[in-house]
């Protein structure tokens, strides 16, 4: 079996890029909780859209799918799954609100992971549901042709406990020595959890579920209210690039994580910078003035909602919906958002394509 030893990292020489990417995050982490105390009701709405989006996201990119309609209500516990993808949503359902509600109680170790991936599968019938895999898994890639090639061996069943157990001792060993950026130590740990692709179904949602539980145990909850899922999918195709260029040489005890963990800092980043675009979107206009003594008066505004939607238009490049407006705009009602896309319509700000379900909106220049 393979050693693995993250103390090793202590001494690792990271380039500027990673560097860089580390003092961008730990600025937006900074500001994080400021805009929680400040916006809390608007907080809240952004958590049941990033919810929704999580599970939307994670699930696709395994090709899990349902209609958006069915997602919402699956979501929200309103309905019951009616068919297998379905109950694999619901599993991911659940096992994301345990970690929303509860990341300060939930310890890193094998039987963690054993119980999350149990309730994944729980409404899958499949039976594999919290046991690590009894049969040989690969990870495949397949070519223009069709064809199918082997592009990476995990370890085999009877190394699966020993290696899980082993990162979790080298995680939690980590986190409490501190001379290592935890947001160094996250990436290499899926990384590794990657490779050893402990199941025989679900290793990919729970990598995604496993990143959430990582970054709140460190204080990086952004993946609350932005939705990581939904980034990983939109980049899916450099995640997977990173993933294979990070793993040559991995048997070996040779590898160099630099890719995945750039890759992974990228997408935190983006989540920041996407959580505060949002989060000034629905703040309010501060203005100051001076009083007839010289004294400064401070006057806050409420924005109004066409403002607001306006402002969210202006964030967007290319075509874009209704639904993805009002995802933006927590704090607005959606018949508030249609009465602003119209205003902006009829004032020629916006253009509007398709029809029906097929609607969708562009910038007018």
């Amino acid at each position: 079996m393979r050693e693995f030893d993250y103390k090793k990292y202590k001494t690792y020489h990271w380039d500027n890029e990673i560097l860089n990417f580390l003092s961008q995050i730990h600025e937006y982490k900074g500001r994080q909780e400021l805009f929680l105390r400040q916006k809390p009701f608007e907080m809240e709405k952004l958590v049941e859209i990033a919810k929704i989006q999580s599970i939307e996201s994670s699930n696709r990119i395994e090709g899990i799918v349902t209609t958006a309609t069915r997602i919402g209500q699956i979501a929200k516990e309103k309905t019951a799954p009616r068919n297998r993808d379905e109950r694999e949503i619901a599993g991911y359902r659940d096992v994301l609100n345990t970690i929303h509600e509860n990341y300060e109680y939930i310890p890193v170790s094998g039987n963690t992971i054993l119980q999350l991936h149990r309730d994944l599968m729980q409404y899958a019938g499949t039976g594999n549901g919290g046991r690590y895999k009894i049969t040989q898994n690969y990870l495949k890639e397949t070519k223009e042709d069709g064809s199918e090639v082997i592009r990476f061996t995990p370890v085999p069943p009877y190394e699966t406990e020993p290696c899980i157990n082993a990162i979790c001792e080298n995680y939690n060993s980590m986190m409490e020595d501190i001379s290592v950026d935890p947001l160094l130590i996250i990436p290499v740990f899926l990384h590794d959890f990657l490779c050893i692709h402990p199941f025989n179904d679900g290793n990919g949602r729970m990598s995604r579920l496993i990143t959430l539980l990582l970054l709140y145990k460190s204080g990086y909850l952004v993946g609350r209210y932005i939705s990581i899922e939904k980034h990983i999918e939109k980049t899916k195709d450099a995640y997977y690039y990173a993933l294979k260029a990070s793993s040559s040489g991995w048997h070996e005890e040779n590898e160099d994580p630099t890719d995945f963990i750039k890759y992974m800092l990228g997408v935190i980043l983006a989540c920041y910078r996407e959580f505060e675009s949002r989060v000034k979107i629905i703040s309010d206009t501060t203005i100051v003035s001076e009083t007839e003594d010289g004294k400064k008066k401070v006057i806050t505004i409420k924005s109004k909602a066409y403002d607001i939607v306006k402002a969210s238009v202006d964030t967007k490049i290319g075509k874009f919906t209704k639904r993805e407006i009002v995802n933006i705009c927590p704090s607005i009602s959606e018949k508030s958002v249609e009465a602003a896309l119209k205003k902006l319509l009829d004032e020629g700000y916006v253009i509007k394509h398709g029809s029906g379900k097929n609607t969708y909106y562009s910038k007018s220049f």
